[in-house]
């Protein structure tokens, strides 16, 4: 016979019933002691905690307002907007992260060397404006599976939220409103459409009647989705309309775009009298551009780069765009002054679309911007997979100096070879020379050899300014890398990616070697370069001697069971900040390790270690990472 409920648990179950339930909620409610208030607010289904809280009686009250005529005095109006500050959105940012685990990871996650640029990572404190917009955001996709099915013959409004949607925001059969209404998509839309702010929209929702539904929004940021007809245009033209006052990100994913189609976009997103948008943020992703054959870049693209005076940060990724594309795009920007920041161009088939800076350079020996021409703001540009080669690099160097004040540069995954870098290597010697702000290289996959990348590495360390970040995996230097990544580890690099370069065992050998005290390293990736016990040597040497390391990447190392044992040695004798060693991939079939060591390492109840998986029994055995 189970245990009986106590009376409080009784009254609490009542009173949320009543709030659930009742038209009238009753003041003496908000009358209850803190503890028990605070008791109750914790086991009210999100409707039950969004009525309580909207009828809060002190938040129609101006601050100079005495409060005698409703509660008596100052004291309980304190009690009421402490608990209105605090614990509310305690409640909030509960149902929210119990709701959206996933999500509620992805809104704290930071990389690694942000985590140390700040000391703690902030979330907003609108937890109830977050949980009804990932709300409203799964009602509009459930409803878009349904109006996606060929039988579906309706208006959008009148689709049917499913019950498992329903049942996470409390609604229960026998509540006064009818079931009807708060299964209809309209319901939703009124009641908690005031709270969305960025939301993703299926073609299918792109009709004129989402306007109406989404009408008390204030949208700030918009995801479209399979963007192909004209109709699916129509629609999204009128809701950017209705909120080009507050819309200030736009992107495109897996649309396929005419130019009468982006037109008339950009046009729906001018400000009325002014030749002039609001878009700090535009992206074009996965997509494609209906005219292939005969290029027409579209005119009101290019008045809305050249009229973007908020604009901040444009992406054109794997869209399929060619040299043309790309080099008006860059000309528009760069003959308006554009204060664009962020310039991503990464993942097209764009080689040769700077060429026209080579004969414009070509008579100056010294790497010098054209007075009154150059990029100012621009801080990150991002080239990967872009097909670029030797000459593509011989044109970017001279485009480089019209960006005085770039951070970071991505030319990863190009077929530059070693010609392609030598020819950037004027370009970060004069940084070195001054005190640039450029802080992060990605040279990923280009066909790269250790002596070219030993030069870039010492061009690299004579930086004012120490880099901050440095991408060079992918690229068979082999063993002999080791020694100048080992001194290059002294410049005070935070960030290192030397993923897949062949360093083997003597490769870690002599990065240990060189290896020296007090290094500002925060994360580094090693993985898949077959180093063996030599790998488990060098992190044990890394350990003590970079007290801010805070992640490690070392899978897929060949390396035997017992390193682990070492690696635990030296964080017990470290006790720094690392939080995250990734072990994956070492295949280790004897994992008889003692548990309530592992368990020792731990970051806020998550173990440090990321460990391998065992193998399924007679699995055959795989040694390629």
């Amino acid at each position: 016979m189970g245990e009986a409920p106590s009376l409080i648990a009784l009254c609490m179950n009542a009173t949320k019933k009543e709030i659930l339930c009742g038209e009238d909620l009753s003041p003496h409610v908000y009358e209850l002691p803190s503890d028990l208030f605070d008791s109750l607010l914790t086991c009210l289904p999100p409707l039950a905690l969004q009525k309580l809280q909207e009828q809060m009686p002190f938040e129609n009250w101006d601050d100079g307002e005495s409060v005698d005529g409703c509660f008596g005095n100052q004291k309980k109006r304190r009690k009421l907007e402490r608990i209105g500050n605090s614990t509310f959105d305690s409640v909030w940012r509960t149902l929210y992260e119990s709701r959206w685990p996933c999500l509620a990871r992805q809104n704290q996650a930071v990389d690694w060397l942000a985590k140390q640029n700040v000391e703690e990572h902030k979330l907003t404190n609108a937890w109830q404006q977050m949980y009804w917009e990932a709300h409203l955001r799964c009602c509009l996709d459930a409803a878009a599976e349904i109006a996606l099915l060929p039988s579906f013959d309706g208006r959008i409004g009148e689709v049917r939220i499913p019950d498992a949607i329903l049942k996470h925001i409390g609604y229960e059969g026998h509540m006064s409103c009818s079931r009807c209404e708060y299964s209809k998509l309209s319901y939703h839309c009124q009641q908690f459409g005031c709270y969305a702010r960025c939301l993703r929209l299926q073609n299918v929702l792109c009709v004129a009647e989402t306007c109406h539904l989404l009408r008390t929004s204030n949208l700030q940021g918009l995801e479209l989705r399979w963007i192909k007809s004209e109709e699916h245009v129509e629609g999204l033209c009128k809701l950017l309309n209705q909120n080009r006052e507050s819309l200030k990100s736009l992107e495109f994913i897996h649309c396929k775009l005419s130019s009468t189609f982006v037109n008339s976009i950009c046009d729906s997103l001018r400000m009325k009298d002014l030749q002039t948008h609001r878009i700090e943020h535009f992206s074009i992703k996965t997509s494609s551009f209906h005219e292939t054959n005969h290029f027409s870049f579209p005119v009101g693209l290019a008045s809305f780069l050249s009229s973007g005076r908020s604009l901040d940060s444009l992406r054109f990724c794997d869209n399929h765009v060619g040299l043309k594309f790309a080099k008006i795009v860059f000309s528009t920007l760069f003959d308006a002054a554009s204060g664009v920041s962020v310039l991503d161009l990464s993942e097209n088939n764009i080689s040769g679309w700077l060429s026209h800076f080579r004969w414009r350079s070509s008579s100056s020996s010294k790497l010098s911007p054209e007075i009154g021409k150059s990029l100012q703001s621009l801080r990150v540009l991002n080239l990967r997979g872009t097909n670029l080669c030797k000459d593509d690099a011989v044109s970017l160097k001279h485009a480089l100096v019209h960006m005085p004040n770039l951070e970071v540069l991505d030319i990863s995954d190009n077929p530059l070879e070693d010609d392609g870098i030598l020819s950037l290597m004027p370009y970060f010697v004069e940084m070195s020379e001054r005190h640039s702000q450029f802080a992060d290289l990605k040279v990923e996959d280009c066909e790269l050899s250790c002596n070219v990348v030993s030069q870039l590495l010492s061009v690299l360390s004579t930086l004012k300014r120490p880099l901050d970040a440095l991408a060079i995996g992918g690229n068979d230097l082999g063993s002999k890398a080791g020694a100048p990544l080992g001194k290059f580890l002294g410049t005070g690099i935070r960030t290192l990616d030397i993923e897949d370069i062949g360093l083997g065992p003597s490769g870690f050998l002599e990065l240990q070697k060189e290896i020296r005290e007090d290094s500002k390293l925060v994360y580094i990736n090693m993985s898949k370069n077959r180093g063996g016990i030599e790998t488990a040597k060098f992190l044990t040497t890394l350990i003590p001697w970079a007290p801010e390391l805070v992640a490690v990447n070392a899978g897929y190392n060949f390396m035997p069971f017992e390193s682990l044992l070492s690696i635990c040695s030296a964080l017990k004798v470290a006790k720094g900040k690392l939080r995250h060693v990734d072990l994956t991939g070492n295949n280790w079939r004897d994992q008889s390790a003692d548990a309530s060591m592992l368990a020792e390492f731990q970051i806020d109840g998550k173990p440090i270690f990321v460990l391998p998986s065992l193998p399924a029994p007679n699995a055959p055995y795989d040694d390629d990472p």
